[in-house]
């Protein structure tokens, strides 16, 4: 009986609106509350403009009656915003990974950190924690010009869209830096450069579990791929197709594993709804170019076997031992004994290594505006082509079921 009493009080305390006793804001958990109120628009955030005067009158009266309800109100508005749920710019339709947090959740954690008193601990645990996300805040902080600023608050809303913690050891590829990071306690431990989507056949933005590598894999042809050519190239010199490794098997067109296989000697176990993957290529002359947008949605990445090797160095495989395998030619799935945590995005600022921001050509044109040619910072226009202000998704293709290249 007294454990059911126990858990009665507990689920009272957690649901709005409940006349048991909850806890109380201090005015030190209130003032630490309005001061990062206050800050939020320094991450290109645009908070309701009462609830910081709101917030400080309810302060300075001193009545708890007054203050609780206001709190709770400037509280839940900012956790909201801080995971992409107001205030800021919408999550669009192409952003597929969702990193919000429901109201239930915001309420019954902040119950939780005002009676162990660790507000603070709590809201840096909403707020995005990624390092890249407080650099641009710093960033958008000294900027001056307005279409660079502009882009900077884009690209901070897109982090907003991301899970706040990604995990321990993860994956991230940057679509528009055509480069993919492996992160591992906050730090980045490798970086690869990737082919990824055409303008019309755009690599989607999602998630995903890596849960093994293939060696020497088989090329599922999309049929859209195959009525590209592969497939009349088949029927018409099906000796010639066979010694490119293409074959018509059990109903559909197939590759090899082999040299000529488009994707390479290794691709990824990375269930996902767009039959979108990261693997090796065939055209490998293509990563020496600055561009790289080829595919037909699917991630290349460079120095591929290399990079499995990365992966699978827990498990006890080197470089050697992949490239040994390879060269027996066997087709094989190497499982990874931890799943790593792939998130597939579009970030047209970044930090650059250099200390600065570093602004990408948005060729899937999805920024707010234009940053001109003109401009003294650094890499407004990478490749030298003009950069479109259009943020039109018309007639393009994200991924769907015709990549696997």
């Amino acid at each position: 009986m007294m454990r059911i009493l126990l858990a009665l009080l507990l689920a009272a305390l957690l649901v709005p609106g409940s006349t048991i006793a909850r806890p109380a804001w201090s005015p030190v958990q209130a003032e630490s509350l309005l001061q990062r109120v206050e800050r939020a628009p320094d991450e290109g955030l645009a908070l309701p403009p009462e609830i910081a005067p709101q917030l400080r009158r309810a302060i300075d009266a001193g009545e708890r009656e007054r203050l609780d309800p206001i709190a709770d109100k400037a509280a839940l508005t900012l956790m909201r915003a801080w995971r992409g749920r107001c205030c800021g710019q919408k999550r669009p339709s192409w952003w597929h990974i969702d990193g919000s947090t429901n109201d239930d959740q915001l309420r019954s954690g902040l119950l939780r950190a005002l009676q162990n008193n660790q507000l603070d601990l709590y809201l840096r645990s909403i707020r995005p924690s990624h390092p890249y996300y407080a650099r641009l805040v710093d960033a958008l902080s000294e900027e001056k010009d307005a279409d660079r600023r502009a882009i900077i608050v884009s690209n901070l809303a897109r982090w907003r869209w991301l899970p706040a913690r990604m995990g321990e050891r993860y994956l991230l590829v940057n679509i528009a830096a055509q480069q993919l990071t492996l992160w591992e306690g906050g730090v980045v431990k490798g970086r690869w450069r990737v082919i990824v989507g055409k303008p019309v056949t755009r690599t989607p933005v999602f998630t995903s579990q890596v849960t093994g590598v293939v060696l020497n894999p088989w090329w599922e042809i999309p049929s859209s791929i195959a009525a590209e050519g592969i497939a009349s190239f088949v029927r018409r010199s099906p000796s010639a197709a066979r010694a490119r490794g293409y074959i018509f098997q059990n109903g559909r067109y197939r590759q090899m594993p082999g040299d000529n296989n488009a994707l390479g000697r290794m691709k990824l176990v990375m269930p996902n709804p767009y039959s979108v993957f990261l693997h090796d290529t065939s055209s490998r002359e293509l990563f020496e170019k600055d561009r790289r947008f080829f595919s037909h949605g699917c991630i290349r990445v460079d120095r591929a076997l290399s990079f499995a090797a990365t992966l699978l160095r827990r498990d006890g495989w080197d470089l050697a031992r992949i490239e040994e395998e390879v060269t027996g030619g066997k087709t094989q799935t190497v499982f990874l004994s931890e799943h790593i945590p792939l998130y597939v995005a579009y970030f047209t600022a970044e930090p650059s290594l250099s200390g600065g921001v570093r602004i990408w050509e948005d060729v899937y044109r999805r920024d707010p505006v234009t940053v001109t040619s003109h401009s003294d910072h650094e890499l407004t226009d990478i490749y030298g082509s003009r950069l479109s202000s259009s943020s039109s998704n018309s007639g393009v293709v994200e991924g769907g079921q015709t990549c696997l290249n």
